[in-house]
């Protein structure tokens, strides 16, 4: 099976983003991003795919919907079954990227977590579902401030 890994970037409240947008544009956690992700498969919701400003360059994007999306390049599942069928048959890692029904939907199954930990309070539409961190080691990747803005790349390894 695929190794499940959520990323996301959230605030002091779990805050994820508002009008199917980003809250924080913090370029080097945007490249930070990349990194991770870049050559990888990547699991959205149909409001993430929506946010993109184009696809992901060098990333197989998979979309969990019941709308239709008229491109060759996007994988499509109408069923949450259906694409753990699909996942359980790879042996690679795989990139939980949102949104918050998404992350939800995937936290009982997924490996890891790679969460930008912001260091602010922001208004918000959308949150990041709450998990039990006692179930995760924790290791901080690094800390960082950017646009006087402090935060930190944490990685929750399931237990």
């Amino acid at each position: 099976m695929a190794k499940l890994i959520i990323m996301a970037a959230i605030g002091k409240n779990g805050e994820l983003g508002k009008d199917n947008d980003l809250i924080w544009h913090l370029k080097e956690d945007l490249k930070f991003f990349k990194e991770k992700t870049i050559n990888h498969k990547v699991v959205m919701g149909y409001n993430t795919f929506k946010s993109l400003p184009k696809l992901l360059v060098n990333r197989t994007h998979i979309v969990l919907t019941h709308h239709d999306i008229d491109n060759k390049d996007v994988l499509v599942f109408n069923n949450f079954n259906d694409l753990i069928n699909y996942l359980n048959n790879l042996d690679e890692d795989v990139y939980i990227i949102g949104g918050s029904k998404i992350y939800d939907l995937f936290m009982p199954l997924v490996d890891e977590l790679i969460l930008t930990e912001i260091d602010d309070k922001n208004d918000a539409d959308v949150y990041f579902p709450k998990f039990n961190k006692d179930d995760f080691l924790k290791r901080v990747i690094d800390s960082n401030e950017e646009e006087s803005l402090k935060y930190k790349h944490v990685l929750y390894r399931r237990k």
